[in-house]
């Protein structure tokens, strides 16, 4: 695939214009390269998530396929990507007007800003776009050597369980799914010292030394099982205790790896949209538009953060939550005295005239993500000036409908749709079950149930990895804990006893 690396005289110009405005208002990112791309080029990088090869696997195939069709009926236009790496590259349309590749320009360095900054993209790898281009390269030589229905087969597999890993673990130590054996001596247990018979039961009474004994037991119990702790990355299990083959596991790996580089751009969605939307929005209307350009600019500004029922739009939840941020800490709306006060019109006209709102911008910018930036942020003001609500599906009018208004649904829902992506959250919690080699699998039930496809899907892939039945156990609602099993030919289920 050829790109055109150099930017016409014009698009210099004006890449400059907006790098300067963009260094002046604070944002700090990367050297930013752009590429020009004409529309087929743009749906296959597109395609490859924004990357310029990707390795052989159908579904890259099947989304460019949907892409294209998408552009040619109308349905979509992309008008710039840009991927996390250092340098960061973003690609540019080559048939945008002038305003528009400004607009995406200024856009794309608030992202950069965002990749380079945000505490969630610390542990990310830069070089990427390098691993993604030697991963094609080492599984086409597996393709090569094993066949291309044995390798797509199985990476088929992998994709099907790449949200099986631990978003948190790049910032949290867990526990290890393996102890070393202790030499505490068991006929001894806490014993201290005594050189006087007599003082020997003051010293040790008897009552401490049998807890020590239980307790040891206990944790000689613990240790027997494996793994001694649940384990939430359970791609990583897999990697180093499922009987696979060498290329097996590098293809694992390769999956693995490229699921935690995407994952922070999946928890941080609302916020990274909203943050480059509020500074293209800035430095176009406070430095770079021209009067010429202005219906143009709002026309095509208003169709980021437009909004359709029942669709949450990440780019206008994102800047208005980072508008009115700023204008409460501009305001000095915040604070035990501020949240004390209950008088509604005392609320709206508070001004203590701090002038802190970009200073918090850069602030909340810096620390959170998606989870946390709605939990601290989305007000009740906020969702009654922005209109939000709740909906679902009314099988008997076969349509959706509004379901609720009341600020602590619409929190609970967006909170929900958020921690995890909204997918299940599974942990290993015995891979020896019933001491036959077996995979018993938890999933955390958060009042929704799994679907019964989906879950029998993932047992299926999970045993062609571990090669021994696997089982997982759910909660179903007003039948309490059940067990579905799939041990290589059959599905199985049974209902556990209520707690």
């Amino acid at each position: 695939m050829s790109f055109v690396t150099v930017l016409p005289r014009e698009l210099q110009e004006m890449e400059a214009e907006i790098l300067a405005y963009a260094r002046a208002e604070g944002l700090d990112f990367p050297e930013v390269r752009f590429v020009m791309l004409d529309f087929n080029q743009m749906n296959q990088v597109a395609a490859y998530d924004g990357f310029p090869s990707r390795y052989p696997h159908w579904r890259f195939g099947m989304e460019y396929e949907r892409l294209r069709k998408s552009y040619a009926y109308g349905l979509h236009r992309i008008y710039e990507m840009v991927i996390n790496t250092d340098p960061c590259y973003a690609y540019l349309l080559t048939s945008n007007l002038a305003i528009d590749q400004k607009l995406v320009m200024a856009h794309v360095y608030a992202h950069a800003d965002f990749f380079k900054n945000n505490l969630w993209f610390a542990h990310t790898n830069r070089r990427m776009l390098d691993d993604v281009a030697n991963h094609a390269t080492r599984i086409r030589r597996h393709i090569d050597v094993q066949g291309l229905d044995e390798v797509e087969t199985f990476i088929d597999r992998c994709l099907s369980l790449d949200n099986l890993i631990d978003v948190h673990g790049p910032g949290i130590v867990r526990q290890p799914s393996r102890v070393e054996a202790r030499e505490t001596p068991e006929d001894r247990p806490g014993r201290l010292p005594s050189d006087r018979e007599y003082m020997d039961e003051y010293i040790n009474p008897p009552a401490y030394l049998e807890a020590q004994r239980a307790h040891i037991k206990e944790e000689q119990q613990r240790e027997q099982k494996f793994p001694v702790n649940p384990q939430r990355d359970v791609l990583l299990f897999l990697l180093e205790n499922a009987p696979l083959s060498a290329w097996q596991q590098d293809v694992l790996g390769m999956v693995r790896d490229e699921a935690y580089y995407f994952a922070p751009q999946r928890q941080t969605k609302i916020m990274n949209e909203g943050w480059a939307t509020y500074w293209h929005s800035h430095i176009m209307t406070r430095h770079a538009l021209k009067p010429s350009e202005l219906i143009d600019y709002a026309d095509h500004h208003s169709g980021t953060v437009a909004t359709s029922p029942g669709r949450l739009n990440p780019y206008k939840l994102g800047v208005e939550l980072f508008r009115d941020i700023e204008d409460r800490w501009n305001r000095g709306a915040f604070g035990p005295e501020y949240e004390a006060c209950e008088d509604h019109r005392a609320r709206a006209n508070w001004d203590r005239q701090l002038g802190q709102g970009l200073q918090k911008l850069f602030e909340v910018r810096r620390i959170y993500n998606d989870v946390g930036f709605v939990d601290e942020f989305l007000t009740l003001e906020f969702a009654r000036e922005q209109q939000l609500f709740t909906y679902r599906y009314n099988p008997y009018g076969e349509h959706y409908e509004i379901e609720s208004r009341k600020f602590e649904d619409i929190k609970r829902q967006l909170l929900f749709q958020l921690t995890n992506f909204g997918e299940p959250i599974i942990e290993v919690v015995d891979a020896n079950h019933q001491n036959r080699g077996e995979l018993y699998l938890l999933h955390h039930w958060e009042e929704i149930d799994l679907r019964l496809d989906y879950a029998q899907a993932t047992l299926e892939n999970m045993q062609a990895l571990w090669g021994r039945p696997v089982h997982i156990e759910t909660a179903i609602t007003d039948k309490g804990q059940a067990v579905f099993s799939f041990d290589g030919k059959q599905h199985t289920s049974r209902l556990l006893h209520k707690q």
